[in-house]
């Protein structure tokens, strides 16, 4: 979490000199609590280093309790299952912050955290966790290493007829609305002397016909979109499509594809990240296409 949440560690020698006029500082400790129940994470962090009420107030149970998904239990034994990776003495506050970080699981394929300011579900999708045809053979695709990926790693089409990546996941995401986005580049992106550069040798065929991406759920919910892929040396997040979870008791599994079958023509020069899940409000950022 960085320095986040570092301040709401009480330090020695934190009160000043006493006032004799009474003050925020003067708030019992109960009275401070319920006021930052109302306060979204990051205004409880600056609050926490006002003053000691504030500070101690920060810690307490029932104000973290209420800024976490409300099945935040199901969701940690879906990452962590029953290893001693999570620790289980934890306070609620400590649990907000570990589940901001992004945790890895399904053996690093799939990473998830929440957002630090709603603390609403977030998850990425690594190339490696997804089905992609032809991915084992070097005249099609190859594994790339970068530092533009959350996971250091894309696949790399050098060019292909039939275009298929599919992939899914179950997760017990909390209730609310989704939006789920492919990250693609067209061509390939390397440095020279500190200096960004794209080469876009390989980048063909993705303006005769378009891309198809596909979502569905397990509960029936389906959703389809179509894109020419464009803007070579730019990662761009492709709409798939939303899905909408009413019951946080249980996992929804989501399924996901990207095609373009039409082989009358070959298409290359694409690097595929990942495939992207967050919260419906987030994803109107994203939705450049």
């Amino acid at each position: 979490m960085g320095s986040s949440f570092s301040f709401l560690i009480l330090q020695k020698n934190y009160l000043a000199t006493p006032s004799p006029v009474p003050g925020l500082g003067d708030l019992p400790e109960s009275c401070a609590a319920s006021v930052l129940v109302y306060l979204d994470p990051p205004e409880i962090c600056k609050l926490a280093i006002l003053n000691k009420a504030f500070n101690c107030a920060s810690s307490a149970d029932f104000v973290w309790e209420s800024k976490l998904p409300k099945n935040y239990g199901s969701v940690i034994q879906r990452v962590f299952g029953e290893s001693d990776v999570f620790p289980k003495d934890l306070c609620k506050r400590d649990i907000y912050s570990r589940l901001c970080r992004p945790n890895p699981f399904d053996g690093g394929t799939k990473k998830f955290w929440l957002d630090k300011r709603t603390g609403k579900i977030c998850m990425s999708i690594s190339s490696n966790g997804l089905a992609i045809t032809g991915i084992d053979d070097r005249r099609y695709w190859s594994r790339i290493q970068t530092e533009e990926s959350r996971f250091h790693s894309v696949a790399y089409l050098q060019q292909i007829w039939w275009l298929e990546v599919d992939g899914e996941v179950e997760f017990p995401f909390p209730a609310g609305s989704y939006s789920l986005f492919f990250r693609l580049q067209l061509g390939r992106a390397y440095k020279r002397f500190g200096q960004r550069l794209c080469n876009s040798e390989h980048v063909h065929g993705w303006d005769i016909k378009p891309v198809q991406l596909k979502l569905s759920t397990s509960d029936g919910q389906q959703a389809t979109s179509q894109f020419y892929l464009k803007e070579p040396g730019k990662w761009i997040y492709y709409h798939a499509g939303d899905f909408f979870v009413a019951d946080s008791g249980k996992s929804t599994k989501v399924k996901f594809s990207m095609t373009q079958i039409d082989c009358t023509h070959t298409k290359g020069g694409l690097c595929v990240d990942s495939v992207i899940v967050y919260p419906g409000e987030f994803g109107k950022r994203l939705q450049r296409f």
